[in-house]
């Protein structure tokens, strides 16, 4: 930088035209001079190293570009406003990425506070060739350390530990934060994000060297693409209570969160994205261990038999399901075997129809005293999470608003008259909706005065449009508010084996299922299911295809979910279908045989498509007639 210590007072400013200029133009013959700050709002360039040189407007360093190639704008890679692509004195290419392009005050603000060390390319952090570029151009890079180093314990929560115990249910005594190491109240954190705690009890985790993941990250795991099962760690036993223990959600976090729970946040970010809801059954499957509990069912009583099972201390809800057929009756004790999907069908018809659900076809929870007290609504939510989890059918009898229950909240939901399924109720809602002045709907209120005095909705009536809120205060009281005690046992229920997160995290797949009954069975969904087992017959195949055809023109006694219960026992293809997938062959036979224990059906080889259809017809026609009237038999008694 030429300056000019004995003369400044008396060379003029060429900027400002005053006195005292120190410093001038480097460039031979160049007579300009100018104050530091005139220079710089010239656009002169003041170079920070070596000889410190500075350059005036006419002779000050450009950026050669050997062609414009770019559009109309590019991002500042530092503030990502839109600049033109060219090089001016506001403007900087990079030297080493071609289309990284930067505002000059954006990099002099990033000098300073990067500093020579830490002060490098934005797009691809090199640091020689860039700072050389960038202090020709002017641009000052302080020798010092980054001002996000200087800062005093800057780094001091990287030295503390997470302390604290997340789960929603903690059984100390002393408190979240209370850790004993080489006790049952030592904290474990996250082997995943090391932001969420669990006193080892808490958790039933037997020693420090239990592997153990908070829901989140167990969630992030399950629904990362490459579907890897997470390491494994012991799930309590039912006895200790599912709600308790890993499978529930964590309370909420301190407000400043650790480095490991941003990471989470920005995969689980990452993970919301629109799933198959087969493939997300099968993630929740991956929980599933090898190991089997055997469940005895008694098919005339398949609700008290799986109250049973799943009451049992010993049966996991993690392990496999092994299902053997008893019957009370039989003085010889004698098993057989069943089929797991079978079970669970049966399990969720019991259910649908159950007095813990009221409505038609969309129902929602009701009101059983009797019920709540022997905890049935948790174990019915227990029961649907692990019949989903574990390959059963599709509930597909939710009422829209229980679903946005669980989803978002009751809070966050508004019912319907349609959920209404009192008729007395709805018919008050409908008479305060259709009242059209005052006087009348004062009327109303005034016969229905004491049940809306017992369940909260009096409201003085001082204009027509006050009865929309009354109506809406009674349908939130009666659908939501009445049975608030039954929708939270149930959501507890729904979260075994991470369900109800599941749900939460992808609405839109699970209301198909949930809200929705499976797509009717056709022809070609049947032949597409089953697969030919061994090389057969092709005249019986052609046979089996003509006669699914007939099935669905209606030209037979037995219907397309007949054949599948048949086979399968099941009346509908189940979200993550079967396991095994069920086959057929054809074997020299007078009447079809179905196995629904390995979902395949053995198909009659017949001369004549006549003879095979009646032989199909009398089979599955009076297999499951005398199915009901033995469970039926069995009921009696």
């Amino acid at each position: 930088m030429k300056i000019n210590l004995v003369g400044h007072r008396i060379l003029k400013c060429s900027v400002c035209k005053k006195t005292g200029a120190s410093i001038g133009c480097v460039a031979p013959r160049c007579k300009r001079s100018y104050h530091f700050p005139c220079g710089l709002q010239k656009e002169c360039i003041f170079q920070f190293t070596g000889n410190f040189a500075s350059f005036c407007w006419n002779h000050r360093p450009v950026q050669i570009i050997t062609s414009n190639n770019y559009r109309d704008s590019l991002p500042c890679t530092i503030c990502l406003e839109f600049i033109a692509p060219t090089p001016t004195y506001s403007v900087l290419r990079s030297p080493c990425c071609k289309n990284a392009w930067f505002h000059r005050d954006c990099l002099q603000v990033q000098a300073i506070n990067a500093g020579v060390f830490f002060f490098r390319c934005t797009v691809c952090n090199n640091s020689d060739i860039f700072q050389k570029e960038m202090l020709r151009m002017g641009i000052h890079i302080p020798e010092k350390d980054a001002s996000w180093e200087l800062e005093e314990n800057a780094y001091q929560d990287l030295l503390q530990h997470y302390e604290h115990c997340d789960v929603r249910r903690c059984r100390c005594k002393e408190g979240r934060d209370y850790n004993v190491p080489d006790s049952k109240w030592e904290i474990k954190r996250c082997q995943c994000c090391g932001s969420s705690g669990t006193h080892l009890a808490c958790s039933s985790l037997q020693s420090w060297e239990q592997n153990w993941e908070c829901l989140e990250c167990r969630s992030i795991l399950y629904n990362s693409g490459d579907f890897q099962k997470p390491k494994k760690h012991t799930l309590p036993n039912t006895n200790v209570g599912i709600t308790d223990c890993l499978l529930e959600e964590s309370s909420p976090k301190l407000p400043r969160q650790s480095p490991g729970a941003q990471r989470k946040d920005l995969l689980r970010q990452g993970s919301k994205f629109k799933r198959d809801i087969s493939t997300l059954i099968i993630e929740l499957g991956f929980q599933i261990k090898k190991k089997a509990k055997r469940l005895y069912i008694n098919k005339a009583n398949i609700w008290n038999s799986a109250l049973d099972g799943f009451r049992n201390q010993n049966f996991n809800p993690s392990y496999s399901i092994e299902v053997v057929y008893v019957n009370e009756n039989d003085h010889f004790g004698r098993e057989h075997p069943g089929s797991k999907q079978e079970f669970l069908c049966l399990l969720m018809q019991q259910l649908e129809n159950s007095p813990l659900f009221e409505g038609s076809l969309s129902k929602n929870l009701s009101l059983n005293s009797q019920a709540l007290k022997e905890n049935l609504y948790y174990e019915a939510g227990k029961m649907l999470a692990i019949s989903l989890v574990h390959g059963g059918p599709s509930p597909g009898f939710f009422s829209k608003t229980l679903f946005n229950c669980l989803v978002y909240g009751p809070e966050n939901t508004q019912p319907i008259l349609d959920d209404v399924s009192d008729f007395d109720v709805a018919q008050i809602i409908i008479r305060i909706n259709t009242a059209t002045n005052v006087a009348d709907l004062n009327s109303l209120v005034n016969e229905c005065y004491n049940y809306l005095e017992l369940i909260g909705c009096l409201r003085l009536i001082t204009s027509i449009s006050d009865k929309y809120m009354l109506a809406k205060d009674i349908l939130v009281y009666h659908v939501i508010k009445r049975v608030q005690a039954p929708f939270e046992s149930f959501k507890q229920g729904l979260k075994t084996l991470g369900v109800l997160e599941k749900i939460q995290t992808y609405p839109e797949a699970f209301f198909s299922i949930f809200c929705h009954k499976p797509e009717n069975l056709s022809a070609k969904i049947l032949s597409d299911l089953f697969t030919v087992r061994t090389l057969s017959d092709v005249q019986a195949l052609g046979f089996w295809n003509s006669y699914l055809q007939a099935v669905e023109d209606g030209k037979s006694t037995v219907t397309m979910e007949d054949i599948l219960i048949f086979a399968t026992g099941c009346n509908s293809i189940p979200p993550a279908g079967f396991k095994p997938t069920p086959s057929i062959e054809c074997l020299h036979m007078d009447f079809p045989v179905g196995n629904n224990c390995n979902n395949s059906l053995a198909l009659p080889i017949t001369s004549t498509y006549k003879e095979f259809q009646e032989n199909m017809d009398f089979a599955i026609k009076n297999t499951l007639r005398l199915e009901k009237e033995e469970n039926s038999h069995f009921i009696g008694h």
